[in-house]
């Protein structure tokens, strides 16, 4: 199994030494054509919020879900609106696109998730509804863990469809949890964890519960019945379980932020994820400062909480002109979306949070 190399050109394939992580990880490419997606001012949509018409994705495309349905690939992608606001000072929008090989998409025409005066603008507005992913559930509907800004605090928040085009929000996951006790606390970046039936991904209840792991400047745990109301994992002392935290001198020395939804395999868990270097003192000399590149990790299946084994080295980094330029120049790989499809893994990325990258792994 191959993986990319994060040492000068990423784009060739580089064998991993350890034969351990050979076992339970996965690899991929990045594809000959990269971008796959851009931002695109054609496309128009009149706002709910301001009653005025709005070039809804003129700005950026980037960071997205992505889950196969009927033979298709269909990606939720982050569309912001304004360029000349300044980075979080735009308006993030859910847009839905469909391909029937994985990499050349075509988008409807107007966002399927967004802010409008439906009781939870309090949470989704003025920043919008930012990074998706998505999972097919046991009876066939689909799951999207979302986050939702209103320029104060993100909330991980989730939404529920049958068809991935008309979604019912039910709002932050933690609303509920010991009388909103977490509610207020910065959340982001739900995976839950899937499993592969009949060559699809399925969310899989362990111990009768869904599972999700989720954060951003760390990982923690979270199980739901019902996939949108969700109990974080707690220590002994009563506050968030931290399951996967940051690796001082690494590239993942600043925060671990999970990556597309987790896979339950033989071997564990896997959770691909997000490190960001630090800048400065305990960054990783490895990688730039400020970067972010996409990890692997893997968690006993009996204890997800446990943790047991973690790739050293990343397994993609930014490289390519567009993924060190636009929105974060530092540089962004920012894994989201992971499908499996005509017995290929594809992985889909944000490029420096401006455009859609894709990485592939045959059998």
């Amino acid at each position: 199994m191959t993986a990319i190399s994060c040492k000068e050109d990423n784009t060739k394939t580089a064998r991993v030494t350890d034969s351990g992580p050979d076992i339970w990880m996965l690899g991929f490419e990045k594809a000959d054509k990269n971008p796959i997606m851009t931002a695109d001012s054609s496309f128009v949509f009149m706002d709910p919020m301001t009653k005025e018409e709005v070039q809804w994705q003129k700005a950026d495309v980037f960071n997205p879900g992505a889950i196969v349905r009927n033979d298709t690939v269909f990606m939720l992608f982050r569309a912001e609106d304004n360029p000349e606001a300044v980075l979080g000072g735009r308006t993030s929008r859910i847009g839905l696109a469909y391909s029937t090989d994985g990499i050349n998409f075509s988008k409807y025409p107007e966002p399927v998730l967004y802010p409008q005066e439906d009781g939870f603008e309090e949470w989704d507005y003025p920043g919008g509804i930012e990074d998706p992913r998505v999972v097919e559930m046991p009876d066939g509907s689909y799951l999207m863990m979302y986050t939702s800004w209103n320029n104060d605090v993100a909330r991980l928040s989730s939404a529920t469809s049958k068809d991935l085009k008309k979604w019912t929000k039910h709002g932050p996951v933690f609303e509920n949890f010991q009388q909103g006790k977490f509610n207020n606390i910065w959340s982001k970046s739900g995976s839950v964890v899937t499993e592969m039936k009949n060559g699809r991904l399925i969310a899989k209840k362990v111990n009768g519960k869904f599972l999700m792991y989720w954060g951003e400047l760390f990982v923690n745990l979270a199980q739901s019945g019902d996939g949108y109301d969700w109990e974080p994992h707690l220590d002994n002392k009563g506050e968030l379980l931290h399951v996967f935290t940051p690796s001082i001198g690494e590239f993942d020395s600043h925060l671990t932020e999970p990556g597309p939804p987790a896979l339950y395999t033989e071997n564990g868990i896997l959770l691909l994820y997000n490190g960001k270097n630090l800048s400065g003192e305990g960054a990783s000399k490895k990688v730039a400062e400020g970067t972010y590149c996409g990890g692997q990790a893997l968690f006993d299946i009996k204890d997800p909480s446990r943790l047991i084994n973690r790739l050293q080295e990343p397994f993609i980094c930014p490289s390519l002109p567009h993924e060190i330029s636009g929105q974060y120049k530092a540089g962004t790989t920012f894994i989201e979306g992971l499908v499996y499809y005509k017995s290929k893994w594809i992985l889909y990325y944000g490029t420096a949070d401006s455009m859609v990258g894709v990485a592939i792994k045959s059998e």
